[in-house]
């Protein structure tokens, strides 16, 4: 079914599946990140995700993404991206070392339908700028969750990002090339989600849409380059960025969070908003 502009809307049977494929993602990060750690290839972390995914019957949504549009497919099951790298990191033999901030971002495709989520983890214990920026980046995610009201606005979303980190007392980056989007039968759908405050139209939110939110913010400047591998983006000062991101359903009660394994209760609560999950 379409909203408007295009956007589809799911129904209970839609968002139920998924929610399975939500939460093979949340397994997948989850086991990733555990088993990050000082020598440890950005390949191998791959290889564990892949295992996950597959092992559950699901289909990686990353593996050969955007082949035939004039870029190479994307070579990895996940996107890993260290320390200055913002996005799309290629896994492979890079080591991680000690204190490093990685960021991955995870895809997974059940009976048709899609789950992305991204964290960022460390490996072995950071330095407190970095694990501030960290914070900020989440909290960041979740009060532009928190924004999301049926009947509201798209755009109520990135205002929400961006008031939560203009507020801080660092003067953090906020990345605009990159944005969230609307996300279900195809990885990337309509609309598209920025994180930050912007005027003019935007689409109203309605039951049935699934939207990826996924800030991503700078320690310095947001301006950024993507390498030579066509796919890794940095950024242009060498300053590190941190990259959260859940997919959202708003259903008839409320919100669900496909992609968290409480489906976004707890922290729903903590902001006052209405948790609306689906029975199975």
């Amino acid at each position: 079914m379409r909203g408007g502009r295009g956007i589809e809307l799911k129904n209970p049977d839609q968002l139920r599946i998924m929610r399975r494929a939500g939460l093979v993602v949340e397994r997948a990060l989850t086991e990733t990140i555990a088993a990050v750690r000082p020598g440890v290839t950005t390949g191998e972390l791959n290889q564990v995700a892949a295992d996950v995914i597959l092992g559950a019957g699901a289909t990686p949504s990353f593996l050969n993404y955007g082949a035939g549009h004039g870029v190479p497919g994307f070579p990895g099951v996940v996107c890993i991206s260290v320390n200055e790298e913002i996005v799309h990191g290629i896994p492979g033999n890079r080591v991680l070392d000690e204190g490093d901030l990685v960021s991955i971002d995870c895809g997974a495709i059940v009976d048709g339908w899609h789950g992305d989520a991204a964290r960022t983890c460390f490996v072995g214990e950071p330095a407190a700028e970095l694990a501030e920026l960290s914070r900020v980046t989440e909290q960041a995610l979740w009060r532009g969750i928190g924004a999301m009201r049926v009947g509201g606005r798209v755009r109520d979303i990135g205002a929400a990002i961006d008031d939560w980190v203009t507020e801080q007392d660092h003067d953090y980056g906020i990345v605009t090339e990159f944005v969230g989007h609307g996300i279900g039968s195809a990885m990337h759908q309509l609309p598209d989600v920025p994180n930050f405050r912007h005027t003019g139209r935007s689409p109203k939110l309605q039951v049935g849409m699934v939207l990826a939110v996924e800030p991503m913010i700078t320690l310095g400047e947001p301006d950024n380059i993507t390498l030579a591998d066509e796919w890794t983006v940095v950024t242009t000062d060498g300053k590190a960025a941190a990259h959260w991101e859940h997919s959202v359903a708003l259903t008839e009660r409320g919100l669900w969070i496909t992609t968290a394994a409480d489906g976004g209760e707890e922290l729903l609560g903590r902001l006052g908003v209405p948790f609306g999950p689906l029975s199975d």
